[in-house]
């Protein structure tokens, strides 16, 4: 984009010499200016325009090219010319200092975008004790570096307990309650001694926090909480209205429904804060997979959404990352580069050693 206008201005250069007199290809060169406005700054803008004014004076007075005289340097429809391009210069130069601002604005947004996401979304070691652990987040657009989907792993007494959670919404309110959501859970974590616990601490907090805001109506979240304790080869599960977590063992790929489906957090007061554990083997070598509605509402071309189990079929023996990497790299391609909706993803694997019990 950067060499576009010599480019231009070279062509020019090899057509006018070729064309007919009664067609003066030069007076292409009074849109030079707003060429280069979409890649230089307004300085070079403004010494394009200066360049295009003194080519166009050039090839007008140039005897060579095509036939032409020098009594064509003054010709009233070149002299047009020269003011023509003077003056998309000028706009030209208001063009590029608007765009250069703006280029400024977004970096400035971005950064401080990326500096709340590492705030809000700290990286999760990427071991805890005889855990494995990767994550994946993918924004839906790329200026997008942050919305309502969220996660964390967190070593506890009670062994390693999971989040994943997706916020209704977007924009600064998402942002806000998913916030809420993971201080809520790395407080309580440490206390609880069940999930149950912790879905019910979380929920009161979150439901606290919401009374406080208005359009509390529309702040809830989708989560399941886990947790790989280290005293048994089992892993729990509150599942509050998400998508069903994946198991990936010996068995092949499973899909973890909840026997009791929990409301999903800030819900309870509604129907009633009942949390239900789910208990399954989680053997050394098992993996969990836990995931957001943007993976398996991913759509190709077609409308047809993401097959997330068939497709994880093939990686279901990978260590964590490499299954995330062949996930971030298949849903792309599935959706042709394009997302319609944050997604994040986070994988635990069990690793070979003494399980307690």
């Amino acid at each position: 984009m950067r060499w576009l206008p010599a480019v231009y201005a070279a062509v020019i250069l090899v057509l006018e010499p070729i064309t007919p007199v009664q067609w003066p290809v030069s007076y292409l060169l009074i849109a030079l200016p707003v060429i280069a406005a979409f890649a230089h700054g307004p300085a070079m803008v403004a010494a394009t325009t200066v360049f295009a004014v003194v080519l166009e004076g050039v090839l007008a007075g140039t005897t060579c090219c095509a036939g032409r005289s020098g009594v064509y340097l003054w010709d009233r429809h070149y002299v047009a010319s020269y003011i023509a391009t003077a003056l998309v210069g000028v706009l030209g130069t208001v063009l590029a200092a608007h765009r250069t601002r703006r280029e400024r604005t977004l970096a400035t947004v971005r950064s401080v975008a990326e500096t709340a996401q590492r705030v809000l979304l700290r990286p999760v070691p990427h071991r805890l004790g005889q855990v494995s652990i990767e994550t994946l987040y993918l924004a839906a657009a790329a200026e997008a570096r942050i919305g309502g989907d969220l996660f964390e792993a967190m070593p506890t007494a009670h062994g390693v307990r999971l989040l994943i959670g997706d916020v209704r919404g977007k924009g600064l309110v998402a942002v806000e309650t998913a916030a809420t959501m993971l201080g809520a859970f790395r407080e309580v974590a440490h206390d609880e001694p069940d999930l149950t616990g912790v879905a019910r601490r979380v929920e009161r907090s979150m439901r606290r926090r919401a009374e406080q805001l208005s359009g509390s109506e529309e702040r809830f979240v989708t989560a399941v909480f886990a947790e790989i304790s280290d005293e048994e080869p089992v892993a729990r599960l509150v599942n509050c209205g998400h998508p069903p977590p994946l198991l990936l063992g010996r068995g092949g790929v499973i899909e973890l429904h909840a026997d009791d489906p929990s409301p999903p957090i800030n819900l309870g007061f509604l129907v009633g804060d009942h949390y239900h554990v789910d208990v399954v083997p989680f053997h050394p070598g098992d993996q969990l997979l836990l995931y957001t509605d943007g993976v398996t509402e991913t759509r190709d071309r077609a409308g047809v959404f993401y097959p997330l189990i068939d497709r994880v079929q093939r990686w279901a023996t990978l260590p964590p990352r490499e299954l995330l990497d062949h996930l971030h790299e298949d849903l792309l391609a599935f959706s042709g580069g394009s997302l319609d909706d944050d997604t994040a993803a986070l994988a635990a694997c069990r690793l070979a050693g003494e399980t307690h019990g």
